[in-house]
Formats: structure tokens, sequence, C-alpha cells
């Protein structure tokens, strides 16, 4: 499977986004002090940052990305809030906000190695489409691992939820409440430039 490797810190700075987005609290880098200084961006460069952006936010590469537009487009409704609320339904990315991996990276991973159920059924692919009703779980051959131990009880992280969803923490589930729109994206993008961009 096609991974982005990109170096977390060096890319959100190029990309103008806070590494928190990705969950990196304490990611940060030196490199290039002077980085704000480059000259005015085109039209083609801001349309393309904001498309690598949201690529880089998810771990996406450009074959699957460009799927998801095309996807987006022959949806009704807007082509740009279509392919962010795509995107904000993978499983991976539901996994990160349920607050069962501390990174979208992670999230990945671990759905990758099987720890998680939809609807009782065992899924191992990252970009599986959830849907409202649906419940995502840890397996329970899985909860006895350290890393999942860790998120119940008193010491357990405190994780805000997206409203589109549930969480039960004590039986480490989630349930898809509802569709994720355009108001639940939690970190700045222009998806209309991306939709220009890909409208060439």
């Amino acid at each position: 499977m096609a991974k982005n490797m990109q170096p977390v810190a060096k890319r959100c700075k190029a990309l103008g986004l806070s590494p928190a987005v990705l969950g990196y609290a304490k990611k940060n880098t030196n490199r290039n002090p002077k980085g704000q200084m480059r000259r005015k961006q085109s039209e083609y460069g801001m349309q393309l940052n904001e498309k690598q952006k949201v690529k880089f936010i998810y771990g996406m590469l450009e074959k699957q990305f460009s799927s998801y537009y095309e996807k987006a487009a022959k949806m009704p409704g807007k082509t740009g809030e279509n392919l962010l609320v795509l995107c904000e339904r993978r499983l991976d990315n539901v996994v990160f906000h349920l607050g069962f991996a501390a990174t979208r990276r992670q999230a990945r991973q671990l759905v990758n190695h099987g720890h998680f159920t939809v609807d009782g059924k065992k899924v191992d692919i990252p970009s599986y489409q959830v849907k409202p009703g649906q419940v995502i779980a840890v397996r329970e051959k899985s909860k006895a691992s350290s890393l999942f131990q860790r998120l119940t009880g008193e010491d357990a992280p405190f994780i805000t939820t997206p409203a589109w969803m549930e969480k039960d923490a004590n039986e480490l589930k989630g349930t898809i409440l509802r569709m994720p729109t355009r108001e639940d994206i939690d970190y700045p993008v222009e998806e209309h430039l991306i939709v220009e961009l890909y409208s060439k």
C-alpha cells in the first residue's frame, strides 16, 4: 500500500497548517525561518497548495485523491464540499476523531492491522466510507492491549468528538449520527480552489 511519508513539521509549515490538525501537538521546525518572505504565490500555486493540504491531512496520494474528486463531481451539491465530506467519512479519520489513535497516520496503521470493527465486522481498509447509523468499535481481542486500555478509566485523555458522531469511551466504540457537513471541517481550507484546479 502506498504511503505518504513526508516529514510532518516541515510539510505543515510549507502548507501553512498547524501540526495539531494532524494530531501532533508539539511538532515544530526551525528550517527556513524566512520562509514567509517568499514571493507572492500565483493563482495556480494557491490552488495547488490547497489540494496538497487536503491530501497531506488525510494521507492520500494523487491517484486516490483524484478518484475522490471524480466521485464528488458526480454527487449533487457543491463539488468542493462533497470532496471534503468524502475525506471526512474515511474510517481512519473517524478512528482519529474518536480518539482511538493519536494521529491520522497512527489511525491508518491501526485500521490496516485489523483493530476495528464496523457493525461487528472487522474492516481493515482505511478508506472505508462510514455511513449514518454505523458503529465503529475496537475489536474485543484488541481491547486488552496497553494502547487501548489507556483510553478508558479516570486517566483517559479528554477528546472532543465531532457533532456528527457519538462516542462511548467505556465501550471503546462510536456511532455515526449523521453525515458530516462543511461546518464540521476543523481546519482552514478553500476547497473552491481545488475545484478550479481540477476544472482546468
